[in-house]
């Protein structure tokens, strides 16, 4: 069926599938990584708990089946497998049915793992890998040519995350419609990174300017994916170049890099020819299933778009929403509402049997967040350090969390080491400390010349103690710890 082709986007699919099979290898090794200290069987909040009290028709997943640590292990690690030989091409290397299978698996073990993530995997860029992952089951190996309808279908989640994200800053926070918000959010973002110090550095009139430009990449350029090209290909260039902007200026997880991604389904071969290899001059159609499971993809994507629609259209319109236990469909937008001053908890320790004014208390670092003034911040992106991002979290007003928090607090007085591997530096290498506490500290970046002259990278003061010193038996007996 010549209309049902669109063998001009070949280049657009390998970009998209190969791109998307490195964001899940990273996403994989992520849960392989940090799952079972904050949500294993002995986690801060553990699945089984939440797969009691939450049917499967709420949260689907295959953990509903069983778990344990050591089987979502072997799910994590296959993930990374699976993943790792679709980015080297092994699912193009045989019928349409193994590529399906090996992105249906894909999605269908990620899927399980985001069900059941809970506030750790409570992001924008969770529910928008698992949507892309579902499309990508129907796109075909690299043999056949792309279906149509499936490269609208990316250019509207594209449209979707895009222009999402453009409403709801200008719904949200004055300073989006006052030019002011790029003064402040270099500093005050969730994870800076090592260049965000001379981002925020940079003249008002450059602030100005960005939010200018993330203005026409969400709210202009997005109108120009529903044109055909070359228009359509200059708009996703235009997010292409913001995106990367943002990789520069901030760590922001995978978002950047699946949104890149998202966009090479505007770009047609001619845009792709110059620096990719040639497609092949044969490609054969799909088989008819994939074809009649396109068509019905298709139909099931429109159908399931009328609650984003009606959500981006609404006055109080939601940030990063799903609409069904599968999140086939969702919602997206990011900053509706910038922090004008940066707030960090820090947690510390002390081996002190009695405390008293002179007792000395050692600070707990981690991996990604702000903490010691002197430390430049790092590049993690598209790693994501989820407990970092969640005590970034933890410092707005009204946000913390003692439901997660506490029971970090027992791990550390534990000294457990599975929790303690999430930290860059465990302060009490020997013994568990006596007491913990949490304080609320201002930070801010230092100026060029307290750079220059203390050699920090920020400044902070105390503001207040968010938790009193605890031991493990005040906890113990609040009901937290084993």
């Amino acid at each position: 069926m010549d209309w049902f082709d669109a063998p001009g986007y070949w280049l657009a699919r390998l970009v998209f599938q190969r791109g998307l099979a490195a964001i899940y290898v990273v996403a994989f090794l992520v849960a392989v990584n940090q799952f079972r200290p904050l949500l294993g069987e002995r986690g801060l909040l553990p699945t089984p708990s939440f797969l009691a009290a939450v049917p499967f028709r709420r949260a689907p997943s295959l953990f509903h089946l069983h778990y344990s640590d050591r089987f979502f292990a072997a799910v994590g690690w296959a993930g990374v497998a699976l993943a790792a030989g679709a980015l080297v091409g092994l699912a193009d290397r045989g019928p349409a049915w193994v590529s399906a299978a090996v992105w249906f698996s894909l999605w269908a073990l990620y899927l399980s793992i985001l069900n059941v993530g809970q506030t750790f995997y409570s992001f924008g860029w969770e529910t928008l890998l698992v949507e892309a992952g579902f499309l990508a089951v129907f796109l075909g190996p690299a043999s056949t040519a792309p279906p149509v309808l499936l490269i609208v279908a990316l250019r509207w989640l594209l449209f979707r995350v895009e222009f999402g994200a453009g409403l709801i800053k200008m719904r949200g926070d004055r300073c989006w419609r006052d030019l002011t918000c790029l003064e402040y959010h270099h500093e005050t973002q969730p994870m800076p990174n090592p260049l965000s110090w001379y981002f925020h550095h940079l003249p008002k009139p450059i602030h100005r300017l960005e939010v200018v430009a993330n203005h026409v990449a969400q709210l202009v350029a997005p109108l120009g994916l529903l044109a055909p090209q070359p228009v359509a290909g200059v708009a996703g260039l235009v997010m292409v170049v913001t995106q990367l902007w943002l990789v520069l200026s901030g760590n922001f997880s995978w978002l950047n890099a699946i949104t890149i991604v998202l966009a090479a389904a505007s770009l047609s071969n001619g845009f792709l020819d110059p620096v990719l290899p040639s497609p092949p001059s044969q490609l054969a159609p799909l088989p008819a299933w994939n074809q009649v499971a396109v068509v019905a993809v298709a139909l099931l994507v429109a159908a399931l778009s009328y609650a984003p629609v009606r959500n981006m259209a609404s006055p109080r319109q939601r940030m990063n929403s799903s609409f069904d236990p599968l999140r086939l469909v969702n919602t997206y937008g990011a900053f509706g509402s910038v922090t004008k001053e940066r707030y960090e908890v820090v947690v510390e320790g002390t081996d002190a049997e009695v405390l008293d004014a002179g007792t000395q208390w050692k600070e707990y670092e981690f991996k990604g967040k702000p903490g010691d003034p002197a430390r430049r911040p790092p590049q993690v992106a598209p790693y994501h350090l989820r407990l970092d991002w969640l005590m970034w979290f933890l410092a707005l007003p009204g946000r913390f969390d003692d439901r997660w928090f506490l029971p970090f607090l027992v791990k550390l007085l534990e000294n457990d080491r599975a929790t303690l591997a999430l930290l860059r530096v465990d302060p009490f290498p020997e013994r568990a400390p006596r007491f913990v506490r949490a304080r609320l500290y201002r930070y801010r970046f230092s100026t060029p010349e307290e750079r220059r002259q203390a050699k920090v990278w920020w400044v902070r003061a105390p503001v207040q103690v968010l938790v009193p010193p605890v031991t493990l038996e005040i906890l113990r007996t609040a009901g937290l710890g084993s």
